[in-house]
């Protein structure tokens, strides 16, 4: 039988904690980002800078707790942004 050593398996439990955190976290950021990518196909804008702004506040908190890179979070919410403003003038 294998060793398996007391910090392994706490270490195995904290992944599993972590895993569900992030995964929680990151659902949210997703069903954001479609909610915002939905009203901007829709050519609704009012509803699209609320979103946008709930879609920065979503990236920024995950990026802050770690799920996403900081800098991958602001590659995200420009390229949102500049998403919205395409679809603002088309």
């Amino acid at each position: 039988m294998p060793v398996v050593h007391k910090n392994t398996m706490k270490a195995a439990r904290q992944a599993v904690k972590r895993r569900a955190r992030n995964r929680a976290v990151m659902s949210g950021v997703k069903g954001v980002i479609k909610k915002l990518q939905s009203a901007i196909q829709q050519k609704q804008t009012s509803q699209a800078t609320e979103l946008l702004r709930e879609a920065s506040r979503a990236l920024q908190r995950a990026a802050s707790k770690g799920v996403i890179h900081r800098n991958a979070a602001s590659r995200k919410l420009s390229r949102l942004t500049a998403q919205m403003r395409r679809g603002a003038t088309a």
